[in-house]
């Protein structure tokens, strides 16, 4: 019982220890959260094992079980940067697009971009031309940019349907858009791995997807095959989408939430 005893000599708990703990208690959860489905997951039970036997070790007095784990865990912490570097950058991500910091996020009026974007959605669609679309909100796609061809020009959706025609040399990648500029064009994305998606998804789709999975971006997407038009957004993809539905998708994404969201981006492949 002396250990109750020092539980309850213990000094009182004030309104500093009450934050303390909100604030631990607010990253255990959302760390939990990244790490629900995912690989992570693994890698957390393997830490766990690590750490039960490290201290069963030591209870248990294995040395040579005991060294070998403390030596390792210098090495661990490498390993853990580079295996899972994107679900840290992910996490990152994450964290920084919490409610505080929305309200440091610059203001932008996006109505024109977004009506030259529905309108060169629908010319393409039209046409079946295959094209992706992604809208920049507040986390930068600058390693994007700079893989592919900068452009720093005015959004127009005549420049939009240029830019995707075969004949283009520029078709073959995607274009990345910034408030109401064009920032870069043939730029590659990254493609999801998350096999759940089903195989009739092309690499357009899948691109968009991988993107908006490692940032808040938004992605319109153009089948080749059908006109169909998609929407991405936090790696969830809407198919089937009109032009109307589009135009109203994207008000909700950008102008409504300008406080907190990032700009456009297009994407292709």
């Amino acid at each position: 019982m002396t250990w109750v005893t020092a539980l309850l000599r213990r000094p009182p708990i004030g309104w500093v220890d009450l934050a303390d703990i909100v604030v631990v208690s607010f990253l255990i959860y959302e760390v939990f959260k990244l790490i629900r489905g995912t690989r992570a997951v693994q890698m957390v039970l393997g830490a766990s094992v690590l750490v039960a036997l490290y201290y069963g070790s030591q209870w248990a007095h294995l040395e040579t079980v005991n060294w070998l784990i403390r030596n390792l865990f210098g090495y661990v912490v490498f390993a853990v940067v580079v295996l899972f570097q994107s679900d840290i950058r992910r996490a990152l991500a994450h964290l920084g697009r919490a409610p505080f910091f929305r309200y440091f996020a610059k203001p932008e009026s996006a109505e024109e971009s977004i009506e030259e974007l529905v309108v060169a959605t629908s010319m393409l669609s039209a046409q079946r031309i295959g094209a992706i679309v992604a809208i920049e909100r507040q986390i930068g796609l600058r390693n994007y940019i700079e893989g592919g061809i900068p452009l720093e020009a005015v959004l127009t959706y005549d420049l939009l349907f240029s830019i995707f025609q075969l004949s283009s040399p520029l078709h073959d990648g995607a274009v990345i858009v910034q408030d109401d500029r064009v920032a870069a064009a043939a730029c590659f994305l990254p493609l999801t791995v998350n096999p759940k998606l089903g195989k009739e998804l092309g690499s357009r789709h899948r691109a968009a997807i991988g993107l908006t999975e490692e940032n808040d971006s938004v992605a319109i997407v153009v089948s080749e095959e059908t006109g169909a038009i998609s929407v991405v957004s936090d790696g969830q993809i809407e198919r089937g989408v009109t032009v109307d539905d589009l135009r109203t998708r994207l008000r909700s994404l950008i102008l409504q939430r300008r406080s907190g969201r990032k700009a456009a981006e297009v994407q292709y492949t």
